[in-house]
């Protein structure tokens, strides 16, 4: 009586050992190559004075007073500030896309060249407050060059014309003899800065706040247009078509099938904008949040490989995501940016570009404009100056938990990029529970791993604490090392944590 006793108490939960939770990689299932310029940021002027009850004032603005300020004891010879020029570069950021974002649907590219005290001063349109031009075309040139980056510039297909989009090439890319092209050597410039990757506008879906929204009909016809007056300047560039930003009450998977039967021979990249999906509620915020955001690419790269079966396209099309990014200054809004970079790496085959919001962002500043390092910065390099080559096939097997819109979401999100040259593999990792820890073993399917895995880890005690410079020690990463054996190791994540995992593979 005592056994069978004993056999039932056996049988209940509580006397269950837990079985740990499993990431299985395999390095010989790719996905695709990883393309660097996901590792790209945004950047345009936006005007914060007003909101915060500051003074309207140009110097209280993302770009003037912060990335350029001429006056400052930091700023180099073309007046930008050598504390973001070198964070830049310490991130190994691949590109910047200039001038915008939505200043850019009333921007006017002749009103910031030539000498800057002659240059107009204009309102900003979109973010109100002034704008007095200084920088412009040759100022964000000097800028990517000091940092190593690529340009991608967007046109003005909103209060712009066709024309303007066309003079403009002319005077980025053209060699001389003509007007622009021999403008552009006036001031300074006879070299051409050949600019590869063209946006053929902002946003143009988005009705309620674009200047010069257009619907789908309208903007087909003028980007077709452009594309036609631009190639006659320069045919070797590559044009972005204008995807979805709008997703409240539009019809957005329409609009962005809609775009490509009508100029899916033109580009060779569609965009989306995709910001993160806030909620107060921890669970809601870090589910729904990941689930919305995969769930636009898997869908509009469904849309991309629907189309172009059916319309016989000669050249891939690729997703651009040049704009996205989660805001505030805590822990709830770093482990959202790990989990869109993992979704880019999972879809590395159709995501070839991402621009994220925006470049002063990946620096922290208290109220006298003194930079740190948050653990933003730290968890953007984790990915930028790693997580290159090859994404590669990662099965997960973990606890799930539901939210009112989702169901079985996976406490682990994992995402592994692989290097055939160094035989390394890193493993991505955000831990979504918030109070537990989950101990996990890591499998090698194709081979053995070699040596100890190196971990980085990003955490915090308090998720609702804003980052101060005070206290910038304290997010540089943790390391530690976890032996491993044969083809397999065991590693717990702690709660509500980032952790990125170096391993050999042979």
């Amino acid at each position: 009586m005592k056994k069978i006793f004993f056999c039932l108490l056996m049988a209940l939960p509580g006397f269950i050992h837990a079985q740990n939770a499993k990431i299985k990689i395999d390095v010989e299932r790719a996905i695709g190559e990883i393309d660097p310029k996901i590792y790209g940021v945004f950047m345009e002027p936006i005007q914060i004075s007003g909101r915060r009850g500051l003074p309207d004032s140009p110097q209280v603005n993302t770009l003037y007073g912060n990335l350029y300020d001429p006056t400052s004891p930091l700023a180099d010879e073309n007046g930008f500030k050598k504390n973001y020029i070198d964070a830049m570069k310490e991130l190994k950021i691949t590109n910047i896309r200039w001038p915008g974002g939505n200043f850019l649907m009333g921007y006017n590219w002749q009103d910031g060249i030539g000498p800057k005290d002659k240059r107009p001063v204009r309102i900003n349109m979109a973010w109100g407050g002034i704008d007095n031009n200084h920088v412009g075309t040759d100022e964000w040139f000097a800028l990517n060059k000091a940092i190593g980056s690529e340009n991608i510039v967007a046109v003005n297909l909103g209060l712009g014309t066709i024309q303007d989009a066309a003079y403009w090439l002319e005077y980025c890319n053209y060699p001389k003899g003509t007007y622009y092209s021999d403008l552009r050597a006036k001031n300074g410039h006879p070299a051409p800065y050949n600019v590869k990757i063209w946006d053929l506008g902002n946003e143009v879906d988005g009705k309620p706040w674009e200047l010069g929204h257009k619907n789908a009909e309208d903007y087909i016809e003028v980007a077709r247009e452009a594309a036609k007056a631009m190639s006659a300047v320069d045919k070797n560039i590559e044009l972005v078509g204008c995807g979805s930003s709008w997703y409240s009450k539009n019809e957005w998977d329409n609009w962005n099938r809609k775009i490509l039967m009508g100029i899916g021979d033109k580009i060779k990249y569609l965009s989306i904008h995709s910001y993160w999906e806030s909620s107060p509620d921890y669970y809601t915020h870090m589910g729904d949040g990941a689930m919305i955001f995969d769930d636009r690419i898997k869908i509009t790269a469904g849309e991309i490989e629907a189309v172009s079966n059916t319309q016989g396209f000669k050249n891939p099309i690729y997703l651009s995501v040049d704009e996205w990014g989660s805001f505030g200054r805590n822990f709830m809004n770093i482990l959202p940016v790990a989990q869109s970079f993992n979704s880019f790496i999972r879809h590395a085959d159709v995501v070839k570009m991402g621009n994220f919001t925006m470049l002063t962002s990946l620096l922290s500043s208290d109220s006298k404009k003194n930079t740190f390092k948050s653990p933003l910065f730290y968890l953007f390099k984790a990915y930028s100056t790693n997580c290159r080559g090859t994404s590669v096939d990662t099965y997960v097997n973990c606890d799930t938990f539901n939210t009112e819109k989702y169901k079985g979401i996976p406490y682990l999100d994992v995402a592994t990029t692989y290097s055939k040259e160094t035989n390394t593999v890193f493993i991505n990792v955000v831990n979504r529970h918030k109070e537990k820890a989950i101990t996990t073993d890591i499998v090698n399917a194709s081979g053995d791993f070699s040596g100890k895995a190196e971990v980085t880890l990003i955490t915090t005690k308090n998720l609702q604490e804003a980052f101060t410079i005070e206290k910038q020690n304290e997010y540089i990463p943790a390391k530690s090392d976890v032996e491993t054996k044969n083809n397999k190791f065991v590693y717990t994540f702690p709660p509500h944590s980032f952790t990125q995992i170096k391993v050999i593979v042979k």
